[in-house]
């Protein structure tokens, strides 16, 4: 299923248009309006706000679906239901019944040219929901906003997490032109729940909401002071793969109670996508799903599963401690080094690194290879990666011996032998590195 995305990945790309998703969708008999969703946006957090989001409505005792992308390492990640990837047989049978339909729409001119990946994708996630009735489904915009084909739905709430600068090729070359794209998921008369942020993207949700008569809701109460004494790293050996959980741990009252908030997810920046997840559930709560307590929303949280995020495995033997982490943007890459400093004082670094080539690779560069004793670029098992030499070159104003790997497994290797048993190594960049990285590990999804 994994060589099936990509063959779907080399479907020529168009100009961005719901028109052609909406065409594709009646040809459906609109599976989009047939399950409740909650649709979230943003840079940096939307993925990691959709899994906590999930986690406590599944802990809740409802039947929920969830719709993430990219995958790290098989396609069937995006589409999950309870937790739980689409089984291999129903992937195929939807990908058939949906390129057929839309096989004969590009035949009867109804549309101009076969839909793209992530429509096709789309379209086939929206099919399977439809058919397997979740009582919610918390759906994750691929880029953008405004015209991403996840924003045909009418969600019951949407949620905007941190943005900052990313696909500008795409979504503008400002802060202001970005938070444009990503309030396009704000309804007339909606819901939409978000936190204070630069001033620029505030300014853009905060008229967008004024002008649709929206009910902006701040996910701020739910945000802990940042303060040593708040939140504290627990290490913990799991069951399996030797990996070891670093959890973020704090009281918090929700819904009139106190709760312990646990979870997986590391570093400062998480506290805030924790928040919003928290928020968009009280309000779910109060918008009729009242299974979801706080008793769910604590259980949820600790139970949240979104792997290759500050995921860390531990030292053996002769291998030394490895941490898995995607940075594929300046705020990312700002995080993680946040993360590593209060995580990882003063440990020697040895740093994988792999990102795309239309990413901010020199700024990324500038921040992450600062603070590792010996970089390794490579590259992923994808046309659009950068290319080690690429990545030097972009990288030219660090001035550090950089080294070259052919790919991530050997590139891995030659790590875990520089960075010793007592050595850090931080596997970083594209989602594909770290995805190709855990596949290499051995570790499960």
């Amino acid at each position: 299923m994994y060589a099936l995305g990509h063959e779907l990945a080399q479907t020529p790309s168009h100009k961005f248009d719901l028109a052609h998703m909406r065409v594709l969708l009646a040809a459906l008999g609109h599976p989009e309006t047939k399950f409740p969703s909650v649709l979230i946006a943003g840079t940096n957090g939307k993925g990691s706000t959709a899994a906590t989001l999930a986690a406590i409505l599944q802990a809740s005792g409802l039947k929920t679906g969830l719709y993430t992308s990219p995958h790290l390492v098989r396609i069937n990640e995006r589409i999950r239901m309870n937790g739980q990837p689409i089984s291999d047989d129903d992937f195929t049978a939807l990908h058939h019944a949906v390129d057929r339909i839309a096989e004969r729409l590009v035949a009867e001119h109804a549309l101009p040219w076969h839909p793209s990946f992530f429509e096709m994708l789309t379209a086939m996630a929206f099919e399977h929901f439809a058919r397997v009735k979740p009582d919610i489904v918390v759906l994750e915009v691929g880029m953008g906003g405004r015209l991403d084909a996840t924003n045909v739905v009418e969600p019951l709430l949407s949620v905007i997490t941190d943005i900052s600068l990313d696909h500008q090729k795409y979504l503008g070359n400002t802060v202001r032109e970005i938070a444009g794209e990503k309030a396009g998921i704000i309804r007339r008369e909606g819901v939409v729940v978000t936190l204070p942020q630069s001033p620029e993207a505030n300014d853009v949700i905060g008229n967008t909401i004024l002008d649709l008569g929206a009910q902006g809701v701040s996910a701020v109460a739910y945000v802990p002071p940042v303060s040593p004494a708040s939140t504290q790293y627990l290490v913990s050996s799991t069951q399996s793969e030797s990996a070891k959980s670093i959890r973020q741990r704090y009281p918090l009252e929700v819904m009139g109670q106190q709760i312990l908030v646990e979870s997986p997810l590391a570093g400062r920046h998480q506290l805030r996508n924790i928040a919003l997840a928290i928020t968009a559930a009280v309000e779910l709560s109060s918008r009729g799903y009242m299974q979801v307590t706080a008793q769910t929303i604590e259980r949820g949280i600790r139970e949240t599963h979104w792997p290759g995020r500050f995921q860390v495995m531990q030292a053996q033997a002769a291998r030394p401690e490895i941490v898995l982490d995607i940075a594929h943007n300046p705020a990312g890459a700002w995080a993680l080094r946040s993360t590593l400093s209060a995580a990882y004082e003063d440990r020697p670094i040895t740093l994988v690194f792999g990102v795309m080539r239309d990413k901010a690779v020199s700024e990324v560069a500038e921040i992450l290879f600062p603070i590792a004793e010996y970089v390794i670029v490579t590259h992923a098992n994808n046309p659009r990666s950068a290319t080690a030499d690429e990545i030097r070159q972009a990288a030219s104003r660090v001035e550090m011996d950089i080294r070259e790997a052919a790919d991530v497994t050997s590139a891995l290797a030659e790590a875990q032998r520089i960075a010793g048993p007592k050595g850090l190594v931080v596997v970083t960049g594209s989602i594909y590195i770290v995805g190709e990285a855990m596949q290499a590990l051995g570790l499960s999804i």
